[in-house]
C-alpha cells in the first residue's frame, strides 16, 4: 500500500484537536500540552486546512465540535491510541530479543493458556509476549497479531490453520446442587435447571439427543455470553452447565464442580492455531505454536 505523505496528518495536530475537543477550550488544551494557546490554534488550523473541514464552532467562551469534527474525532482517538500502544509495546520489549502478539478466545486464554504460559516463558525468556482476547475472526493485516487461537472451522483469510484440539463438553454443577437434584428428582433429568451459552443455544438439545435423554427444558434457563460467566454461575449453584472439560480442570480438581453424570459429548468444531501467511517464518510464533501442540499432546 502506497501512503500519500500529503494526506498523512501531523501527529501533534491530531493531539491538539483531540485535546481541544475534550476540553472544549483552546486555553485548557494548551495547558495540558504545555503549549501556548496560539500554538494550539495554529495546529488545529493546519489540520483544518489539510482536511478542508471546519472542525470547531465558537460559542461564547467555548469551542464546540462541528458536525465534521464530531465525525473525525472517534478516528483520531483511535489513531492516537494505536500510536500510544505502539510506543508502549516498543518500550516494554526493551532488551528482549523478539516480541510475540497473540490473540485468544477470552475464557480459553484465562482458564487454559495463562496457567500453562510459565512453561513457555521459562524456555523462551527473551520473548516479550502480549496476549489479547478476541472472540471473532479479524484481519491480521489490520490488527498485526502474530498468532491466534481460534475455535470453529479451519478457515481464515490469508492465514494458515493448524489443528490444536477437539472440544468435549460435560454436564456439571456445584456439589450442593447435584446432591439436591439427585435427592429430589430421583435421578431424573426432567427438572434440572439449565444454564446456556448464548452463542450455542442448541448445545443442551444436541447433548440430550446424542445420549438419548429426554430433556423437555433443553432451551430454558439463564443465558450468558461468555464461558467464564457460565462457569461462575455453575460454581455458585445457579444451574447445570455443559462446559468444555479443558476450561474447568481446576474446578473439577478442587471439587467446585461435579459432573451430573459421566456423559461427555464431543462437539463438531475444534480449536486451531492460526498464523498469517506473511509471518510464517517468524521464529517466536513458530516456537509458540510448537509449544501449544506439545502442551495439548501431554495434557
Amino acid at each position: 500500500m502506497i501512503i500519500r505523505r500529503s494526506l498523512t496528518p501531523d501527529y501533534i495536530n491530531l493531539q491538539a484537536f483531540e485535546c481541544a475537543a475534550r476540553h472544549q477550550n483552546f486555553s485548557r488544551a494548551a495547558e495540558e500540552l504545555h503549549l501556548t494557546q496560539s500554538a494550539v490554534s495554529r495546529q488545529i488550523a493546519d489540520l483544518e486546512q489539510q482536511t478542508g473541514l471546519k472542525l470547531f464552532e465558537r460559542v461564547r467562551q467555548r469551542v464546540i465540535l462541528s458536525e465534521a469534527g464530531e465525525r473525525l474525532l472517534p478516528e483520531v482517538k483511535q489513531l492516537l491510541a494505536q500510536a500510544e500502544r505502539l510506543m508502549i509495546s516498543a518500550v516494554a520489549t526493551g532488551q528482549m530479543a523478539t516480541s510475540l502478539r497473540v490473540a485468544t478466545l477470552p475464557t480459553f486464554g484465562g482458564k487454559w493458556l495463562v496457567p500453562r504460559l510459565g512453561r513457555f516463558l521459562s524456555s523462551h525468556p527473551n520473548v516479550a509476549i502480549s496476549i489479547e482476547s478476541r472472540s471473532t475472526q479479524f484481519n491480521f493485516a489490520e490488527e498485526n497479531f502474530d498468532l491466534a487461537i481460534h475455535f470453529g472451522q479451519p478457515t481464515w483469510a490469508d492465514a494458515t490453520s493448524t489443528f490444536l484440539c477437539r472440544e468435549t463438553v460435560l454436564p456439571v454443577a456445584s456439589p450442593a446442587l447435584s446432591v439436591s437434584i439427585a435427592q429430589g428428582a430421583a435421578g431424573s433429568f426432567d427438572e434440572i435447571p439449565l444454564l446456556h451459552l448464548t452463542t450455542r443455544p442448541k448445545l443442551w438439545s444436541d447433548w440430550s439427543q446424542h445420549h438419548g435423554i429426554g430433556l423437555p427444558q433443553a432451551y430454558q434457563g439463564l443465558r450468558f455470553d461468555q464461558f467464564s460467566m457460565l462457569i461462575s454461575a455453575a460454581v455458585v449453584g445457579l444451574g447445570f452447565a455443559l462446559l468444555p472439560t479443558y476450561l474447568i480442570e481446576s474446578e473439577l480438581l478442587s471439587g467446585a464442580l461435579t459432573p451430573l453424570a459421566d456423559l461427555p459429548m464431543r462437539t463438531e468444531n475444534a480449536y486451531f492455531i492460526v498464523r498469517p501467511e506473511n509471518k510464517r517464518t517468524q521464529v517466536a510464533a513458530r516456537d509458540f505454536e510448537a509449544w501449544l501442540l506439545e502442551e495439548v499432546r501431554t495434557a
